[in-house]
């Protein structure tokens, strides 16, 4: 009978902390779409999301194309098969590498130091004293926030990182294992489907609506000091990755199952 009520606890707590985020994340929807809008939030956060994360991005894409190519190559000389690189490149990094290393990424990055922020200033009581002056905390903290990085992310980081990550493997190919340029291009661009463009800018969208969504959540519902807010960053960044890898599976089964 104990076992059952640990497991009981667990469930009712599992269920009660969904509970409180499906609140959390209806309530900034709410608050999203209705006025007032504070724009210079909204462009400040666009800036520090956006354009501040792009050399991260096209790094960690530009490496991880080049890496792919390489072992796209090896691998396919043991079949005689190394013609098929261009395709498997621009496969793999337009529908599943490129918008999960970049919403990783830009988890680790942005989703920490909302949570961090949004914690201090919830625990200085920064928070408290805005809602004392009638200025909603929604309004003016999390809505541009969320707003921000559901637009950056596939309107820029993600575009970034395939484009750059194709170029990565393409850098490689040409450079290094003697492909000739333009067919390699050629063949880029017959493979790769309008289809896998929308999948690859709508998983950016998923993923940066659940990067923003629990930087915020975490670090609203801040608690116990500096050692709270480190706990929430922490929570924050883990839980967005686990969003981002769960989403990642739904939308490809979404738009690819077939």
């Amino acid at each position: 009978m104990n076992f059952l009520a640990v497991i009981g606890r667990i469930t009712f707590s599992f269920l009660q902390a969904a509970g409180r985020l499906g609140l959390f994340a209806i309530t900034a929807l709410s608050h999203m779409f209705t006025p007032p809008f504070y724009f210079r939030s909204l462009i400040r956060q666009m800036m520090t999301i956006g354009y501040y994360s792009l050399p991260v991005v096209g790094l960690t894409a530009l490496f991880t194309g080049a890496a792919l190519a390489l072992n796209i190559y090896e691998g396919g000389s043991r079949f005689n098969a190394e013609s098929a690189l261009p395709s498997i490149v621009v496969i793999g990094i337009v529908r599943e590498l490129g918008p999960v290393l970049c919403g990783l990424i830009v988890a680790g990055r942005v989703s920490a130091s909302m949570a961090a922020e949004l914690g201090t200033m919830r625990v200085t009581e920064q928070i408290d004293a805005m809602a004392t002056l009638s200025t909603d905390p929604f309004k003016y903290l999390i809505a541009p926030r969320i707003i921000a990085t559901t637009l950056m992310m596939p309107f820029m980081l993600v575009i970034v990182a395939d484009t750059v990550g194709v170029m990565g493997g393409f850098l490689i190919a040409t450079g290094k294992l003697n492909f000739n340029a333009g067919n390699y291009m050629t063949l880029t661009m017959d493979f790769l489907e309008a289809m896998d463009v929308y999948a690859s800018l709508t998983k950016g969208a998923v993923f940066g609506f659940f990067i923003s969504l629990m930087g915020c959540y975490h670090g609203y519902h801040s608690r116990g000091g500096a050692q709270g807010v480190g706990i929430s960053t922490t929570n924050a960044v883990v839980s967005a990755c686990m969003l981002i890898l769960l989403s990642n599976y739904i939308v490809t089964e979404l738009f690819f199952a077939s």
